[in-house]
């Protein structure tokens, strides 16, 4: 395998079991527990100067903090999204500043890119032929993208509930889409009885795979060098199953670890009200969370009753002195338009939970005024601009 030099192989989250570099290693092999990436941080030799030196075209420019390199990615320059400061947000909220992290500019259009490009390189490292995951839509998309672009075939199980734009994508990027039931537990399902059908398949689910949050946490990296070296104080991230949010907690420990910076943000999980475990269990005090019965919410993004990475979510979010959120669906599109038409940035609804979740915590007293605020903005308007144009005109705005 073409690993970094400092990355010496992936360790449960829950027992610290390790296993080596170069092990396929999806769950952990003594508790099942999520694997993460691991490093050698003492021989990491990197400074502002040298990561600002380089040109920000692409993720990979955190090539040291990564675990294989920039010359053996299956890339299409992802990441590298603007930081849009939003001013009139910024007044609305009364706090000193508010910017958005736009990720509907990557390739296919959401954040969900970042941590493809990882777990699909990874996927042609381990000699994989196929690649199969289930997903509520987006991710679906960049799998089949990405192996498209590396020569693997992709297989995608999506509920019906998926946007067009999803399942009209992955077959024109060659996948083998399966739309099965009405929501994510169904197409789960279904992805697991495919992946024991054919043990050639190579998993790309959320925390199977231990690379899609090793690529999002890049997030956290463009963000603060996007705000020359300042932490921010709170960022705001869209929750379901946490894969960024815990990224980004990962990123932020590992810039403090290096003496880039010296603070962690307080990070926000900001859910819809149909479906809302963490922020349950964050507000009874919880480690862990319990599962939805009846997720009801038009956020089909977020809209994940049982993630299994909760008590690390949690622990991002107290670690940090931050906390959890959740807005009803129509606040949610309220938010997205808001946003839209007051300073031009498109989100898609399951996004702008990360809006309207900070609405919510002004309106509660959380800011003083004098905060730099961050709102996740994780993929474009255009995935399901028909669920915010009808939203607009039924409220006749």
């Amino acid at each position: 395998m073409e690993t970094t030099a400092a990355f010496v192989g992936l360790e449960c989250v829950d027992c610290g079991s390790t296993v080596g570099a170069g092990a396929e290693g999806h769950r952990c092999p003594d508790c099942g527990g999520i694997l993460d990436p691991s490093y050698d941080y003492d021989a990491i030799d990197l400074d502002r100067e040298t990561i600002a030196s380089r040109p920000f075209d692409s993720l990979w420019r955190y090539e040291e903090l990564l675990p294989f390199t920039r010359e053996s990615a299956v890339t299409m320059d992802e990441g590298a999204t603007p930081l849009v400061d939003c001013p009139k947000l910024a007044d609305e909220l009364g706090v000193e500043r508010v910017l958005v992290k736009d990720e509907g500019r990557n390739p296919t259009g959401t954040f969900k890119d970042r941590g493809q490009t990882l777990a699909v390189t990874a996927a042609v490292q381990h000699g994989a032929t196929d690649v199969a995951l289930a997903s509520a839509g987006n991710a679906g998309q960049a799998a089949a993208a990405y192996a498209g672009r590396a020569g693997l075939e992709s297989h995608v199980y999506l509920p019906s509930r998926s946007g067009f734009t999803n399942k009209a994508m992955v077959n024109v990027h060659g996948g083998d889409m399966n739309v099965v039931g009405g929501r994510i537990g169904e197409a789960g399902a279904a992805f697991e009885e495919g992946l024991a059908e054919h043990d050639d398949w190579y998993p790309l689910q959320t925390f199977v795979t231990p690379y899609r949050h090793e690529g999002k946490k890049t997030m956290f990296y463009e963000i603060v060098e996007q705000l020359e070296w300042e932490v921010p104080d709170a960022i705001s991230y869209p929750t379901g199953g946490g894969v960024g949010l815990v990224g980004m907690y990962k990123a932020a420990t590992e810039f403090r670890e290096l003496g880039l910076t010296d603070e962690l943000p307080a990070f926000y999980a900001a859910q819809a009200s149909g479906c809302a475990p963490i922020v349950e269990a964050f507000e009874a005090g919880g480690d862990v969370h319990e599962p939805v019965e009846n997720p009801d919410t038009i956020c089909g993004g977020i809209e994940i009753p049982d993630p299994g990475a909760s008590p690390w979510i949690l622990e991002a979010l107290r670690e940090t002195d931050g906390g959890a959120v959740a807005t009803d669906d129509s606040e949610i599109l309220d938010a997205a338009i808001q946003v839209a038409q007051h300073e031009g940035l498109e989100m898609a609804p399951t996004c702008a939970a990360a809006a309207s979740g900070v609405w919510e915590l002004a309106e509660r007293g959380e800011f003083d005024g004098d905060e730099t605020v961050v709102i996740l903005n994780t993929g474009a308007g255009n995935k399901e601009a028909d669920v915010l144009r009808s939203h607009l005109m039924s409220q006749g705005i």
